[in-house]
């Protein structure tokens, strides 16, 4: 079919988010599950008691799938209601079953517990992205585990780190955004079978006054759908701070994404690391020579999308009346799906990325050997203290000689030559200058922290998600 593009289409699904992202916020997904939901209603009000034939199940059963919209779309337009659009349609697909067809239930226990479903899927797709993300990231810094470089901290150079330290640092983030979706996974309940109002009446009518069998119904089509938790008591709906929660998790991961991407646009300025390039791109349409980091460009706008959007279920969590109000509704659609969209959209591009990280080391050392001279200070003046200098006069040499340095540096835009200027100095003429300049001395248990970090940290996740880890990103443009 040919894509009418005289409409809007939404770039997170034409653009960004994968086809097994998009599929599971698509239409067939949502309403298949709210025939699953259905039939499995049915099967545990059979199975407590009512009278329900098998029939009915089996006719039930066997139209999970063959959902006819245009017939939906004419009773939605007639009825002005989705679920009972649906339903009519159901009931015309499975005739024997048409009268117990969302039977004590209300719209909610549909809408509210497919979207559950749906969003601990979704959830589970993007734990499975991060261990992949995670991995990639934790490859990267073992290869560079030893490589110095310059670190900064307010965008000025620091003491050295080393290339696959600061990679580790991002990997990290993204550890601790896994732990925190792991949680959410575990522990999302399922809204289960609690009326219009959340009071079960309908049920209690059906079952003649029988607490015990209500409570079953409401486990049983839990457990159906693999619900280990379920609310403890709702309204109409369920709490609504629970989509807040969830998109928090996502916003986690858009904030370590954002940040992860940032530094990676400040190093390509440097031209210190870049994101993979291809061969035939185009950085600009203008400038030729362009090298622009426009994979970290995207993610780092869909992090800001996801950011906005998870302030959505906070207002409307705060603004639920009493047992409900309908004015979540037409922002749910919108505010949930986007979220996991763009958050997955993330998470595709972030893996390409780690995937292809091109590293400079000669730019790197470049970098380094320019403000080295400057943090080899301290060591210079221990060395010449240790040949018998006095601390303070040597102390205040360093300091007049650094400041001429910087003065060449920043006024006259020559190189730096400190260690000319103190080799030229007779209070250093017993310091060995080679031996106070390896950057390597500089970078500390660097190293052997990345060592210690992806054997703790991210081997057991690399165990829990090894069939993950085979993932290949899906970067569309």
């Amino acid at each position: 079919m040919t894509q009418d593009t005289s409409v809007y289409v939404s770039p997170l699904v034409e653009r960004n988010a994968s086809r097994q992202m998009a599929e599971l916020f698509g239409a067939d997904t949502k309403f298949r599950t709210w025939r699953r939901l259905w039939l499995e209603l049915a099967k545990a009000q059979k199975k407590l008691g009512l009278k329900i034939a098998d029939a009915q199940i089996y006719q039930m059963a066997a139209h999970l799938e063959d959902i006819d919209y245009k017939k939906a779309a004419a009773y939605e337009k007639k009825f002005r209601h989705d679920v009972m659009a649906h339903v009519h349609t159901f009931a015309e697909a499975a005739p024997k079953a048409a009268p117990i067809i969302h039977l004590g239930a209300t719209s909610c226990y549909v809408g509210d517990n497919a979207d559950l479903i749906i969003m601990r899927k979704g959830m589970e797709i993007l734990a499975g992205k991060l261990a992949c993300l995670i991995d990639r990231l934790a490859r990267f810094a073992r290869q560079y585990r030893a490589l110095p470089t310059l670190g900064f901290t307010h965008f000025q150079p620091a003491q050295l780190t080393t290339v696959g330290k600061r990679a580790a640092l991002w990997c990290y983030d993204f550890v601790l955004d896994l732990e925190e979706l792991s949680r959410r996974i575990e522990t999302l309940p399922f809204r289960g079978v609690k009326g219009t109002t959340g009071t079960q009446a309908s049920f209690l009518s059906l079952f003649n006054g029988n607490h015990s069998k209500v409570r079953r119904l409401d486990t049983m089509v839990a457990r159906a759908f693999g619900f280990s938790h379920l609310c403890a008591v709702t309204g109409q709906t369920y709490p609504r701070k629970i989509d807040k929660m969830t998109i928090d998790v996502l916003a986690s991961i858009a904030q370590s994404a954002h940040k992860m991407c940032n530094d990676i646009r400040l190093l390509a300025n440097l031209k210190e690391i870049e994101e993979p390039f291809e061969k035939s791109q185009i950085g600009s349409s203008a400038m030729a020579y362009k090298r622009n980091p426009m994979r970290c460009e995207r993610a780092t706008g869909l992090a800001r999308l996801v950011l906005s959007l998870a302030a959505n279920p906070a207002m409307t969590a705060a603004q639920q009346w009493l047992e409900r109000t309908l004015d979540d509704s037409s922002n749910r659609r919108v505010a949930i799906a986007e979220a996991f969209l763009a958050t997955d959209g993330i998470l595709e591009i972030l893996i390409n990325v780690s995937s292809g990280l091109v590293v400079y080391p000669k730019a790197i050392a470049s970098h380094v050997a320019a403000e080295l001279p400057f943090m080899a200070t301290e060591n210079i003046l221990m060395a010449a203290v240790k040949a018998g200098g006095s601390r303070q006069d040597l102390h205040e040499r360093i300091r007049i000689h650094s400041c001429a340095a910087a003065a060449q540096v920043k006024q006259q835009g020559r190189e730096n030559d400190l260690i000319e200027r103190l080799k030229k100095d007779p209070a250093f003429k017993k310091v060995n200058f080679s031996k106070v300049l390896n950057p390597k001395d500089y970078i500390g248990r660097a190293p052997q922290q990345v060592d210690e970090f992806i054997a703790e940290i991210v081997a057991p996740v690399r165990r829990r998600y090894r069939k993950e880890l085979t993932h290949k990103a899906e970067l569309k443009v």
